[in-house]
């Protein structure tokens, strides 16, 4: 293993948290009280599969640049309205809109990501806007040292400026970095932005053995099963 990196910079949804579980989660607890018998799961993936596209016109220029919170919501308008979803209050939507800022950490990641702390700057590289991100830390106990990524950038993954103004605002180099995600496409950006990269596994992000994330497709720094594997791999002791 090279020098330690400075900084650990993660990719958070399903790398940190799992999304699916807890947007079915709150949905069930939002939509059920009002006689809705949704797949809730469905549900979920419906919503997280708006995500890209609406960053893309972003990304393209289509659009400016807006916060995730407000994708989310318009996303989200579409999802209930494609699951006949109707007469919710708009507090009501805006409370469902905020499940982001609620989602549960992996079990592994708030004892992880304080083990990896002991030895490097650790960071959120998140398209994730700011409150989001601070808001989802203090649900799940997430001892990040900054909250970086694309509204810090106003760029959003997989663009290299997402990766390259991140680093900078560390006044770090990229390649005294590391991007840990359980992306094959995030990660393969970040090494074109010149970070170093692991790999960690989240088997049951889409609990799904044939999707593209289901295991490691790059010639990676680290590939790991767990934050607590990546330290050990890091040279970093359990206490």
């Amino acid at each position: 293993m090279k020098k330690m990196p400075a900084a650990l910079l993660f990719d958070v949804f399903g790398t940190v948290v799992d999304w699916r579980g807890s947007i079915a989660r709150e949905a069930k607890m939002l939509l059920a009280t009002r006689g809705y018998t949704l797949d809730w799961d469905a549900f979920a993936r419906d919503w997280r599969a708006r995500y890209q596209p609406a960053m893309e016109r972003v990304r393209s220029g289509a659009r400016g640049f807006v916060r995730l919170d407000v994708l989310h919501r318009e996303n989200l308008v579409e999802t209930l309205e494609a699951f006949g979803v109707t007469g919710l209050a708009e507090a009501e939507i805006d409370h469902l809109n905020r499940a982001w800022h609620r989602l549960d950490p992996w079990p592994d990641a708030p004892s992880g990501l304080a083990r990896l702390k002991r030895a490097s700057i650790i960071a959120t590289l998140s398209n994730g806007n700011i409150a989001l991100m601070v808001n989802m830390a203090r649900h799940g106990g997430l001892p990040w040292d900054a909250i970086l990524g694309a509204e810090v950038a106003r760029a959003y993954k997989p663009q290299p400026e997402a990766y390259l103004r991140s680093c900078e605002a560390l006044a770090l180099a990229p390649g005294e970095t590391m991007l840990v995600a359980a992306h094959n496409s995030d990660l393969a950006a970040a090494a074109a932005a010149g970070m170093r990269t692991a790999f960690v596994l989240r088997a049951q992000e889409y609990g799904d053995p044939g999707h593209e994330d289901a295991q490691a497709r790059g010639d990676y720094d680290i590939i790991a099963n767990d934050f607590h594997d990546l330290a050990e791999k890091l040279g970093i002791a359990a206490n």
